[in-house]
């Protein structure tokens, strides 16, 4: 039975937002119920010895496509939440009902189908990700209805799709700024957020025009100037890069590196592990580096900047749930944020963002989502991978039992006080 009284003691503490060179952290019940640099153990405490190693909040990836198995493996690489940007029912209900009593497994939330138009983005994805043809919109009166029906299937939240393929290198159908104006008034209406899927200046300009809340990629399509920084800083919105999937389909970048690194083995199936390693050959006249200089420039002007893979299924090629996620934050040091600011994009920041209250910190009172790794990330964020314990809702994951093949970790010394 797992321990619901522990303390972890001696452990540079990134809290979500800040760091506490030595600290320590409660849990009772699931909870956290005292963080400090000096703190009693309860009599009955499991204690747990992290001299060396920082604790911090478990990760949320802000872009995902949570099909079936891919909360298991996100966990596994201490990603406790993901926030699913375009799903169907009938996987997605499973999924939650799952992840509502199962700890062994990350949390989700969803926007259920995206909204986009009949042959639009991502259609080409039918047979790979989705079983058959998704609801679409033929005009701005089909928003009200479609946003109802999603809010009828429990999304959080409200996607839209403006995709003309321009940075993808191929045409596409795509909402006009109508029919996307509706919808996001219509999601307003039901007291959801609207988030856009964006990879171009245009569209980018678009969804800004329609009122979104959020943009859930960067545009790679040319470089950033000061005029749509601006517009996107003045529009209030975040931005969720995904430097993960924008390299992969510019075809400069893919998760390789990732799957080889030795912290990882075991960890990553076979057929997973071949679709990190490949990138999209698309001809996409984008390119990574504009991805990684409007994300500083983006920064640099206070945009909130959130971390997501847009991780999906086998098919959808250079990024894995959990394992990418360490891999964008990489990118995000790469393109100019510190490993703290790195963090932040994903713990507080998307928890704030979200409003999902009970996690993202550490705190007394909020949901025990935890990842303890080796070293400091917050100076070398590398040092995420090197995870030694992963807790969600206070229980702590059996990481070992889901390896294959490999060498087991390094305990970390437990002791009862």
């Amino acid at each position: 039975m797992p321990h619901t009284k522990f303390l972890i003691r001696g452990a540079r503490l990134f809290d979500g937002d800040a760091v506490v060179e030595v600290g320590s952290v409660l849990v009772e019940g699931g909870k956290i119920v005292a963080v400090g640099e000096r703190l009693e153990s309860p009599s009955g405490t499991e204690i747990i010895d992290a001299q060396g190693m920082t604790l911090m909040p478990g990760l949320i990836d802000a872009h995902t496509h949570a099909m079936p198995p891919s909360l298991e493996h996100a966990i596994l690489f201490g990603v406790t939440t993901e926030l699913d940007m375009f799903s169907c029912p009938e996987w997605m209900d499973d999924q939650r009902r799952q992840a509502a009593t199962r700890n062994d497994l990350a949390d989700v939330r969803s926007a259920s189908v995206g909204a986009t138009v009949l042959g639009g983005h991502p259609s080409m994805m039918i047979g790979i990700v989705f079983a058959g043809q998704f609801p679409t919109l033929a005009s701005a009166k089909d928003a009200p209805a479609f946003v109802a029906t999603r809010v009828a299937e429990g999304a959080d939240y409200i996607k839209l799709i403006i995709e003309d393929g321009a940075a993808l290198g191929h045409p596409s159908p795509t909402l006009d700024l109508e029919m996307a104006a509706a919808l996001v008034s219509a999601a307003h209406a039901h007291g959801k957020m609207a988030v856009a899927h964006a990879t171009s200046v245009a569209g980018f300009r678009q969804a800004i025009a329609a009122g979104v809340d959020g943009i859930v990629h960067v545009f790679v399509d040319r470089p950033p100037t000061d005029e749509i920084i601006g517009a996107v800083r003045d529009a209030g919105v975040f931005v969720v890069p995904t430097l993960s999937t924008m390299g992969s389909l510019t075809g400069e970048l893919s998760g390789e590196d990732l799957a080889h690194d030795g912290r990882a083995q075991g960890l990553v199936p076979a057929d997973w592990h071949r679709n990190l390693c490949r990138c999209w050959q698309l001809n996409s006249p984008g390119k990574l580096k504009h991805g990684l200089d409007a994300t500083l420039a983006l920064h640099r002007a206070r945009v909130p900047i959130l971390a997501g893979t847009d991780a999906a299924a086998i098919g959808v090629v250079g990024t894995a749930h959990g394992i990418s996620l360490h891999g964008e934050l990489r990118l995000l040091v790469q393109a100019g944020l510190t490993p703290l600011e790195a963090l932040r994009s994903a713990t507080s920041m998307p928890a704030s963002h979200f409003k999902l209250t009970d996690r993202g910190r550490l705190a007394p009172g909020l949901q025990a989502d935890l990842l303890l790794v080796e070293g400091d990330p917050t100076s070398n964020i590398a040092d995420t991978l090197s995870i030694r314990g992963i807790w969600r809702r206070g229980e702590r994951l059996d990481r070992e039992a889901k390896r294959s093949g490999a060498v087991p970790e390094n305990a970390i010394s437990g002791s009862r006080a």
